[in-house]
């Protein structure tokens, strides 16, 4: 073995320690958002601190430096993307960047993550966004010391967004879903205007939260989710949690009077614990065994939440078991009808529980709002009122109070300023792959219709999951589809969706 084999030996060695503290602290986070008394989040949050400035500690070292150097001659002479080139590139990458951020900063994140995220739940229990108000002034004074620290062309949100979705910038982002914002408004207009009624009240009947939770279960394993490798647990806000490709995390939230918002609240989280669950188990901690990106993985949530968990033959399948969970209360809806319910088109105030068409419109408003704080332009204090005036803009309707408005995300009590617009990439994507996916693999609804989840899986697993971080997001995307990223093909899908639902 020579200097360099024994080199990226260690570097292995070094990746996958840091991917174990990485994976304790997710633990922390899974059980401080699930089962951790809220008098718990004092020391959590300075445990949280503690891990995050030993994993950051790892991540600037030295010693990582100089094994990255002394193992590049094993990349030479071999392809871009071969295992070997693919580990030194991207662990190059995030030894770069993780040296532009100190290792206090990434303690305090960490801190203010939790306690953050602690006001955020009083606050929108009370509806009261004058508690949190404070708190999200930390948050983005913050992450502009985060932004400038791995360092931009003038705009700090550059910075954040690539954080989530590498080479992304604001004006990418929306130079991309420009189209979008032309596409929605008409189509709702045209729904609005010219569509035949639906009769979406079967969706308000009072279901057990009992007997949710098993179909959420049953739900998640249908379309392939391994609870031999996986959990569903109650939140506040759905999240997926991977500790590695062996122990995936997911959860939901349940209400009495609208069991299909949890219900496919579990469906977009077990797509992306299929993700985790698919990553190369023998990969773990290096690029390799990591998820390409944010936006790709929004592209597997949303894929099976709407394009399978919306479709016809989905519910021909499984709608038996609604009607046999809930004893008699859906006896006299027909499996048609009730697929036409779950895809009703309607402004609402929830983004996780907004319909195909409008929830772009609800992360357009996010990414403007996120922006304009970041910049200074928008004061956090005035956040309401901007949010308010903004939503009755878009969706015509006022918030009755902050926790259906501007309270309703957890996101920017968690630090995550940037990440919303992975969402619409997300949609985006997943439009584009599953297009890739009927031409390949055939008429797939008709074998959800029979109960064949496992095709399509495999499918994913083959073309996207088993590569981490091989390919960038946007080429990986355009190798799986077989064209450059558009959204024309989710247009696309709406419009026959708002056909098939409305009778355009």
């Amino acid at each position: 073995m020579n200097q360099a084999e024994k080199a990226f030996g260690k570097l292995l060695d070094h990746l996958r320690e840091t991917a174990l503290l990485q994976a304790s602290m997710r633990l922390l986070s899974w059980d401080q958002e699930t089962h951790m008394p809220p008098g718990g989040a004092e020391i959590r949050a300075g445990q949280l601190a503690q891990l995050a400035g030993l994993i950051q500690r790892r991540r600037r070292a030295a010693v990582l430096g100089r094994l990255l150097e002394e193992s590049r001659p094993l990349a030479e002479g071999v392809p871009p993307d071969a295992d070997v080139a693919v580990i030194l590139r991207e662990a190059q990458r995030d030894h770069d960047r993780a040296k532009r951020i100190p290792v206090r900063l990434a303690e305090q994140r960490a801190r203010l993550r939790v306690l953050a995220r602690r006001a955020w739940v009083e606050a929108r229990a009370e509806r009261d966004f004058a508690r949190f108000r404070p708190w999200l002034d930390k948050v983005f004074k913050l992450m502009r010391r985060w932004a400038d620290a791995l360092g931009h062309d003038g705009n700090p949100y550059d910075a954040l967004v690539d954080d989530y979705e590498r080479g992304e910038t604001a004006r990418s982002l929306a130079d991309l879903f420009a189209p979008l914002r032309e596409a929605l408004p008409a189509l709702l207009g045209r729904i609005r205007d010219h569509g035949r009624p639906v009769d979406a009240s079967p969706l308000s009947r009072l279901c057990p939260v009992d007997a949710q939770r098993g179909l959420a279960r049953a739900a998640c394993e249908t379309v392939g989710f391994d609870f031999a490798r996986g959990d569903l647990t109650d939140t506040v806000h759905p999240f997926c949690s991977g500790l590695s490709p062996e122990d995936v995390r997911i959860t939901t939230r349940y209400r009495a009077e609208a069991f299909i918002d949890g219900f496919f609240s579990a469906l977009h989280e077990a797509g992306h614990g299929m993700y985790e669950q698919g990553l190369p188990a023998g990969e773990f901690g290096t690029p390799l065994g990591q998820a390409c990106s944010f936006g790709i993985h929004e592209s597997q949530s949303r894929l099976f939440e709407n394009l399978v968990g919306r479709s016809a033959g989905f519910w021909r399948h499984f709608f038996p078991r609604v009607r046999s969970a809930f004893a008699g209360v859906f006896d006299d809806v027909a499996a048609g009808d009730f697929h036409r319910a779950v895809n009703q088109v309607r402004p609402s105030f929830i983004r996780v529980d907004a319909d195909e068409v409008t929830y772009n419109l609800h992360i357009f408003l996010r990414f403007d709002l996120e922006q304009a704080i970041l910049a200074g332009d928008l004061k956090p204090r005035d956040l309401p009122g901007a949010w308010n005036e903004r939503f009755a803009a878009l969706f015509g309707l006022t918030p009755a109070h902050d926790a259906e408005g501007c309270l309703q995300d957890v996101h920017w009590g968690a630090t995550l300023v940037g990440y919303f617009p992975t969402y619409t990439l997300g949609n985006i994507y997943a439009a584009q792959i599953y297009e890739r996916a009927r031409a390949e693999l055939g008429d797939l609804d008709e074998g959800f219709a029979r109960g064949e989840f496992a095709p399509l899986l495999r499918w994913l697993g083959e073309k996207i999951y088993r590569h981490g971080r091989r390919y960038p997001p946007a080429e990986l995307a355009e190798r799986v589809a077989g064209a450059p990223r558009s959204p024309a093909a989710l247009v696309r899908h709406l419009e026959a969706r708002a056909a098939e639902t409305y009778g355009l």
